[in-house]
């Protein structure tokens, strides 16, 4: 099976998000918050530990064993999907950008299974609003679907095959 550099792209990127997201949410556990509490960065930047047993922005966040189980098995088939994507990619940017969600979706499974959470850790806030914690794992799949959409709104047009099999730019 040959691998395309786009999709290498991707799997490098889904690695790199891997690791960046387990080596943060260990030292924040272990090591920062004990005990846990919140540290003040700047004024619109704290450090916290919370653990979302739920989906994004905390929503279904109950201690349901349906979640347990669930959840992490709906995010590995979205896994699963996104790398049959990834296989198939022919640019760069949408193949790091599948990477970085496919990083994000397995660093919360990990915590998931390990945890029975997803330990979040980043709160962003200001003016009395205080955006829900998260992590290097949510970052990864931010960015990762912000960049497919803004490919889709102004990537490069595609090329489509006609019936005789030859490339013809779309309008």
């Amino acid at each position: 099976m040959i691998i395309s550099s786009d999709a290498r792209a991707g799997l490098r990127a889904a690695l790199l998000v891997v690791i960046a997201d387990q080596a943060t949410k260990w030292w924040i556990v272990h090591e920062v918050m004990q005990p846990p509490r919140v540290i003040e960065i700047t004024p619109f930047f704290n450090l916290v530990l919370g653990w979302n047993r739920g989906i994004s922005f905390g929503l279904f966040n109950t201690d349901s064993p349906i979640n347990a189980w669930l959840l992490p098995l709906i995010a590995t088939a979205i896994v699963i999907v996104l790398s049959v994507w990834l296989y198939r990619v022919d640019r760069t940017l949408v193949g790091v950008a599948i990477g970085l969600i496919i990083g994000g979706a397995i660093g919360n499974v990990i915590d998931r299974l390990h945890y029975g959470a997803v330990a979040d850790f980043i709160e962003i806030h200001g003016a009395g609003f205080h955006w829900p914690a998260f992590n290097v794992a949510d970052s990864g799949i931010t960015v990762g679907a912000v960049l497919l959409v803004a490919d889709s709104l102004f990537g490069s047009p595609k090329t489509a095959k006609n019936e005789a099999g030859v490339g013809v730019d779309e309008p």
